[in-house]
């Protein structure tokens, strides 16, 4: 990957463009062509309108981001923003009102969650969750964890790039504990997983399970529950294996923290920060959606 390329995806989110090749992309993957698009806002722009428990923007573009993630079918769209509306309403104690400055000082001082300053060999974001030894429960709960997760998402979105080309997702069980397993709830599971199937308007193309030890097997019996088929296609267990990993990701863009060619990782949430700072207003905006009643 050219460096140029790097620099613009390095803590900074890329608003307001798509590359031509992510236009090919979305017209083949997502049927997404001017005149699909156009009239599938339209459609969605009514029935959001005649659907009244429902509190969203309506303007064009975030209207696309649940486009996108349905494949401009607006009833699939719709649908999508219910799901996300039942869940936030849920878990409102979490994500009602959430503000990137409540998030600051565990985001910045804790190594929990990470995003890779490159994209994949396919123009992915690639998120890094650390569940083992980076993350100590006592000093970040599990609920300060899914506050983080729900943070970063909402920045993605903002990234028309992502919208198309999606998400992938590393969790990394490095020295995995009894400590983060109990703090790896039943409760925990069923709320990251019906987030991540029914309440995310991002295309999670794939999730990777790495450097889980023996210990792990008592994490995945919690979560195997409330996996769905299509999610199950789209995970991964590798171990310690990294040339497994490595049949997903090209080596060129990994960082030796997974025996990738890259240096290894050392930034974090402090270096990521000041990119989820300067879209404050959008995330202040999205803590209000979805239901219209609390």
């Amino acid at each position: 990957m050219a460096a140029s390329d790097i620099s613009e995806e390095a803590f900074n989110l890329r608003v307001g463009y798509l590359k031509p090749e992510t236009v090919e992309i979305a017209r083949v993957e997502l049927r997404e062509t001017e005149e699909v698009k156009a009239e599938a806002i339209l459609k969605l722009r009514e029935l959001l309108k005649a659907t009244p428990e429902l509190h969203y923007k309506d303007d064009d573009a975030f209207l696309t981001v649940f486009l996108r993630a349905c494949h401009f079918y607006p009833e699939g769209a719709l649908e999508k923003m219910k799901t996300t509306a039942t869940f936030r309403k849920e878990y409102a104690s979490l994500v009602h009102g959430l503000l990137v400055d409540q998030v600051k000082e565990k985001f910045i001082k804790g190594s929990v969650i990470n995003v890779l300053k490159n994209c994949d060999q396919k123009g992915r974001r690639m998120l890094i969750v650390n569940c083992g030894k980076l993350w100590d429960p006592s000093e970040i709960s599990s609920d300060e964890m899914f506050r983080m997760l729900y943070m970063v998402h909402i920045a993605a979105q903002l990234e028309e790039e992502t919208q198309v080309r999606g998400v992938v997702c590393i969790m990394d069980f490095d020295g995995l504990a009894m400590k983060q397993v109990k703090a790896l709830s039943p409760s925990f599971s069923k709320r990251l997983l019906t987030f991540i199937q029914e309440a995310m308007p991002l295309r999670m193309k794939e999730v990777h399970f790495v450097k889980q030890p023996f210990i792990f097997n008592m994490v995945w019996s919690l979560f195997k529950p409330f996996v769905k088929e299509k999610l199950n296609k789209r995970m991964h267990f590798h171990g310690s294996d990294m040339k497994s990993l490595q049949k997903f990701l090209d080596p060129s863009i990994l960082p030796a923290n997974y025996k990738g060619s890259l240096p290894a990782i050392d930034y974090g949430g402090q270096e990521w920060f000041p990119a989820l700072e300067k879209q404050s207003q959008y995330v202040s905006e999205w803590s209000e959606l979805g239901p219209a009643q609390w």
